[in-house]
């Protein structure tokens, strides 16, 4: 069935409408940045166990060889963006507002690929199993931020068998367009790793979902897909946070995840199209993840830009190749608007998960001290799990974190509609947040 217009109604119940800001960037062809004269790569990039150092002080490396080992089955190896030599081993900023340990390598400017990389002209014919190696041996994870290793996701249970696979490409978070100009730019490379997850889950019915504002983006997807009737492209509703997992489900498949459910729940895994494009690059050049897309935009730099940059590149390199912080600058925030996290420092590094690097001015950044809850619901409108998100911020605000988790706390994705929509401007994702982190003490 071909994608029509009936399919750009395909959405869920609640969500916003933000400024999408997209036009700052999403005409712009992605650039490589420079490679980086010092990179630090941190050993937890991904959900799960951080990674074991392979390396020592002193060592010299290259350019993809892989300088931390999985700590579990839940974690993800990383891999060395540069050729040069180990200078560090220790704790360095990071994007979740922490010092994290991390392997600092100096380039030696000959960016040398490590010896035995094996190219597989014939990846279609290999088992599940040993596509699957491949994905896990590449340490890919989930680059449309949540950065859930892959490998885990391709490994369900044998009671949860999966019949669809849903590629992400809607980029629903406002400025962001990393997505959408890899779609522009290497569509055959994404319906590939399209095929070999479906392969790898024995499926044979694929979907890549992407915004209706990104028209493009779908013809260019559905002239890759064409010869290819498995896979069929739907266009969905402009509408945030239409990109959520769930959603997107609801979207294409019209099944919802139970509450405190996975998607193989339903029988769907749900994947990003940077990590089809990635597991493309593992499976058939034997490239392991260590550079992404990332968008630098925002009215607080000078020249926004799509760049294809190393992993472990520090954001001050990349705004800098941006044309650096205008006058007015005022936030920095890894990630967009919504979802994204403000930043103490420009010296945090570019991870598996950055799809962007957002720059406000001071005219869009909020100084307005949040009041008492109204009790208007529009947060309850605006929900798309459906929760009480005024409830659950006056619990948490009082400390009453099992009460907000009886609320179905644990539900929320903290995609920050309640908070876009509320008119007193209380600050709930962060609420959420912690509550989140202070029940996870008490499970310890």
């Amino acid at each position: 069935m071909e994608a029509s217009s009936v399919k750009a109604s395909a959405t869920f119940s609640g969500g916003v409408h933000p400024a999408g800001n997209k036009e700052l960037t999403s005409h712009k062809s992605t650039v490589s940045a420079a490679i980086p004269k010092r990179v630090v790569i941190p050993l937890s990039q991904h959900i799960g166990a951080p990674t074991k150092p392979l390396v020592v002080i002193g060592q010299e490396v290259k350019k993809g060889e892989k300088i931390g080992e999985s700590g579990g089955f839940v974690s993800a190896p990383v891999h060395s963006s540069v050729s040069g030599k180990v200078t560090a081993i220790g704790n360095f900023p990071h994007i979740l507002g922490m010092d994290m340990a991390s392997i600092v390598i100096e380039s030696d400017g000959k960016d040398e690929w490590v010896a035995g990389l094996k190219e597989t002209k014939d990846y279609q014919m290999l088992s599940p199993d040993e596509l699957k190696k491949m994905v896990s041996d590449a340490g890919i994870v989930g680059m449309g931020g949540a950065t859930f290793p892959t490998h885990v996701k391709l490994s369900p249970p044998k009671e949860k068998p999966i019949d669809v696979v849903i590629l992400n490409g809607a980029e629903c978070e406002p400025y962001l367009t990393s997505d959408h100009r890899l779609m522009l730019e290497k569509p055959a490379e994404i319906i590939e790793g399209l095929k070999i997850l479906m392969r790898i889950l024995n499926v044979k019915k694929g979907y890549i979902g992407i915004e209706a504002n990104k028209p493009d983006a779908v013809e260019a997807m559905k002239k890759a897909a064409t010869g290819s009737p498995e896979i069929e492209v739907w266009p969905v509703q402009v509408k945030y946070p239409q990109g959520a997992e769930k959603m997107l489900i609801k979207a294409i498949a019209n099944r919802t995840v139970p509450a405190g459910g996975l998607p193989m729940d339903i029988g769907v895994v749900v994947q990003n199209v940077g990590t089809a494009a990635a597991i493309y690059d593992a499976v058939r050049f034997g490239r392991p993840l260590i550079e992404r897309y990332v968008t630098v935009t925002g009215r607080g730099v000078k020249d926004p830009k799509n760049f294809l940059a190393r992993i472990g590149t520090t954001f001050a390199q990349l705004i800098e190749e941006a044309g650096g912080l205008t006058e007015d600058a005022a936030k920095v925030i890894s990630g967009g608007p919504m979802m994204g996290m403000s930043q103490y420092t420009l010296e945090v590094p570019v991870i598996k998960g950055t799809s962007g690097i957002l720059v406000l001015p001071k005219s869009e950044v909020s100084t307005k001290p949040y009041g008492p809850c109204i009790r208007c619901a529009r947060c309850i409108d605006a929900c798309p799990m459906m929760l009480q998100p005024s409830l659950i911020g006056l619990f948490i605000e009082k400390g009453h974190y099992e009460d907000a988790k009886d609320y179905n706390l644990m539900d929320c994705f903290e995609c920050g509609s309640c908070t876009f929509v509320c008119p007193a401007n209380r600050p709930m994702v962060q609420w959420v947040k912690r509550a989140k982190r202070e029940l996870a003490k008490k499970k310890n």
